[in-house]
Parts: structure tokens; C-alpha cells; sequence
């Protein structure tokens, strides 16, 4: 009898074991703000790309893509636990890699995407950023935490040092890149800037806008654009389901890069299927500064910067700080 109960127990351990080292069958992935810079998710979900991927490894992997966008918006489903990966630009990343430092570590998986961005105006009065008046507003995909937002507050430091550094906050507020398109070539005068990445940004340039400031010159060269991000506990307790995604997230960089007119047919189908011409968007995706790469670029740069103006509380010394495993994304900064 004893020998029979003492037989259940470690039965029953040894299926608590399994139990505990199974990994998730279902992977919740939100596609993003739009854009380019969220093309390869786009793909990945087209193609099933993740779950091709998870097959190899042995493992069945569905994929519940979400249609929501926006850094704030991703934090928080990343932090709620109804998002397995989220897709944001680095300030937002950093922002909640302090927040989370040892209690819950979210970290970066890869960068996604390097692409500049620019602030669009078809205002005459603005020739420059600093001819902004009180009742200008520039619309950036979130106020405080987007990459618009602390360029800004680099440039503004840069020029007129650090008592100056939040002088564009005021002027900002949170919109879509769709909205902010509309507004700004309908003459909204609510609306009178818009800091744009592809291909928002050609289509008001195509429409007699103008760019009077983009982040390559202020951060003086190329920088991550949309980069992935997980938790600490997600990432160590389904190294399958990890390598899937990240094995997938390259697929998709490389065809992007094989065939950017069939790429170009995503990207349309992802933004309702109409208002842009096919030949037209595989045309920006040759555009040189557009690439789509798992290495951080700029990345550091934003955080030494945010850390001295006291965003972030917390100073990574190099990219192992910032990422599970920096070394296998290329180089990078």
C-alpha cells in the first residue's frame, strides 16, 4: 500500500514537472502602430511564419495577432499579460525596461526595423521647429514616451541646452499616423505638424508638405525605429516558442528583401487595401534608409540621453543590459 502511494506521488510530481516545463500553445502579438515600420509582423502573419517555425521545433504555436497600436498602448498590453511580444520604438522600450527593472524585466528580443522619421508641415508660418507658436500642434504617435517626442527634446538640448529640453513637450499630442495624414493635408488647424515615418511621410510630401526636421540629422545617423520586446518570464519559460518568433521575425526581413513588391501587397492589404499604389510602396522599401534588421542601432544613445534628463532611473552600461542576447543581433549601439 505504502509502496503504491509513494508510487502516485512521484507520479504525480513528475506530471507537476511536465506540466511546469510545457509552453504556451497560443502566442498574442499586436501588430502595431502601421507603417513600415511594422511590415515584418505584418508578414509573419500573412505567411504564418511563427508557426512553420514552431513546428520545426516540435511544438504547435497558434498566433493571435491584435489590431492595436501605439507605445502606451503596447506597454500596457505587455505589462497586463494579454501580449506576449510587443513592437515599439526605443524610447517607449527603455521607458518600460526601467519601469520594470527587477520586478518583472522586460527586455529586448531584436530591433525590427531602422527607418527615420520626419516632421511634416504645410503651415507657411513654419520654416523651422523653432517657429512653432502657442497654437501649433504636432502630432506624434504618443506624447512623452514616442521617439518624435524625445528627439525633440534632444534637439532643444542640443541647441539651447538642458534648461530647454522640454520646450516641444507642450506642443504635442497623440495621434495616429492615418489621422495625423488626414489632418494635416486637409489644413486641420488644430493640426499643424505631423512627425511622419514611411510611407505617411511621402504621401504629404507627394501632397505639398514639407519636412522641416527628421530624427537622422538630430540623432546624427540612422536609429532603430520598431524593435521587440518580452518579459524576462516569457522569455525563460518558452525558449521554444522564443526561437520560433525570432526565427520567423528574420524570415520575414528576408523576404521583404527578395521580393518588395509582393512585401509592398502586405503592407497595402494592412492598410485597408486602397489609397496607395502597389508600385509605389515597393519603390519605398528600396529606399537606403530603410532597413529591416535584428541589430539595435541608436539605441544606446537614447538611453544615455533619457537617463540624463532623468527619464529613466536606471543607466544600462551597454546593450546586455538592454537585450536577452545582444551579441546574436549583429553588433549594433
Amino acid at each position: 500500500m505504502y509502496k503504491s502511494i509513494a508510487c502516485l506521488a512521484l507520479g504525480a510530481l513528475a506530471l507537476t514537472a511536465v506540466l511546469a516545463r510545457a509552453e504556451v500553445s497560443e502566442l498574442r502579438v499586436p501588430l502595431g502602430a502601421g507603417g513600415f515600420g511594422f511590415l515584418p509582423l505584418h508578414m509573419m502573419k500573412k505567411y504564418q511564419l511563427v508557426e512553420k517555425e514552431a513546428e520545426k521545433l516540435g511544438i504547435k504555436l497558434t498566433v493571435n495577432y491584435a489590431n492595436i497600436g501605439g507605445p502606451s498602448v503596447m506597454n500596457d498590453a505587455l505589462l497586463s499579460g494579454s501580449a506576449d511580444f510587443i513592437s515599439a520604438g526605443p524610447p517607449a522600450f527603455l521607458i518600460l525596461w526601467d519601469r520594470t527593472k527587477g520586478k518583472g524585466d522586460v527586455k529586448g528580443v531584436a530591433a525590427m526595423s531602422t527607418i527615420p522619421m520626419y516632421l511634416n508641415t504645410k503651415s507657411e508660418h513654419l520654416k523651422k521647429i523653432e517657429d512653432l507658436k502657442d497654437e501649433d500642434k504636432i502630432a506624434v504617435t504618443a506624447v512623452k514616451v514616442s521617439i518624435p517626442s524625445i528627439i525633440m527634446q534632444m534637439y532643444a538640448k542640443q541647441k539651447e541646452g538642458a534648461g530647454a529640453t522640454f520646450k516641444y513637450d507642450k506642443y504635442t499630442v497623440s495621434m495616429t499616423h492615418p489621422d495625423a495624414v488626414v489632418a494635416i493635408l486637409s489644413g486641420n488647424k488644430q493640426v499643424t505638424a505631423h512627425y511622419a515615418s514611411a510611407p505617411f511621410h511621402q504621401r504629404e510630401i507627394k501632397e505639398g508638405a514639407r519636412t522641416i526636421q527628421n530624427t537622422n540629422d538630430v540623432m546624427g545617423g540612422p536609429q532603430t525605429f520598431t524593435m521587440i520586446s518580452t518579459t524576462t518570464k516569457f522569455h525563460n519559460e518558452n525558449p521554444k516558442a522564443y526561437a520560433a518568433f525570432v526565427a520567423a521575425l528574420k524570415n520575414a526581413f528576408d523576404m521583404i528583401k527578395k521580393d518588395k513588391k509582393a512585401a509592398a501587397e502586405v503592407l497595402l492589404e494592412s492598410m485597408g487595401g486602397k489609397g496607395w499604389d502597389v508600385n509605389e510602396l515597393a519603390t519605398m522599401l528600396d529606399d537606403k534608409d530603410t532597413k529591416y534588421t535584428t541589430m539595435p542601432e541608436g539605441v544606446m544613445k537614447y538611453a544615455d540621453f533619457m537617463n540624463s534628463i532623468g527619464t529613466l532611473k536606471n543607466k544600462p552600461a551597454s546593450l546586455d543590459d538592454l537585450f536577452f542576447d545582444a551579441k546574436s543581433l549583429g553588433g549594433g549601439n
